[in-house]
């Protein structure tokens, strides 16, 4: 379950200079950079505005493919990850926001908070739920 967070893009060169960026696990996710580095960095804000806009539309986020020789790896920033696993987590249990609330004894607004993308949620706070739901959180540091 390493690769959960982790996804492939593919850079491709463009003719008139930079690259289109497009993820296979996340058709919608299409953006482009003028050097590599710039690629790589506007596939992560890209990626996890796509994310964003599936938990705001409570819609399936597909898992990642393997990462093949030619394709660049994109990992969601620690937060990001942490929430998308809480929302992966929730619906595979089937559990309103009011049903995790009431686990956590604390308002249904505050667990709207913990899904939102875009919200600073205390990592210390989404790791509280998702133990509540038996689920550990686990981070790894690796080079790049």
């Amino acid at each position: 379950m390493s690769n959960q967070f982790n996804y492939p893009v593919t850079l491709i060169k463009q003719k008139e200079g930079g690259y289109t960026v497009c993820f296979k696990d996340i058709p919608e996710a299409i953006t482009q950079g003028n050097t590599l580095e710039d690629a790589l960095n506007e596939a992560l804000d890209c990626l996890e505005e796509a994310i964003a806009n599936r938990i705001e539309m409570k819609l399936d986020i597909p898992a990642p493919s393997h990462i093949k020789k030619n394709q660049h790896c994109v990992s969601l920033h620690t937060t990001f990850a942490a929430k998308t696993a809480l929302y992966l987590t929730m619906r595979e249990e089937r559990l309103t926001n009011i049903s995790l609330a009431k686990k956590l004894n604390c308002d249904e607004k505050e667990v709207r908070r913990l899904l939102d993308p875009h919200y600073n949620s205390k990592l210390p706070r989404i790791e509280q739920a998702l133990q509540m739901l038996g689920k550990r959180l686990q981070i790894e540091v690796v080079a790049y």
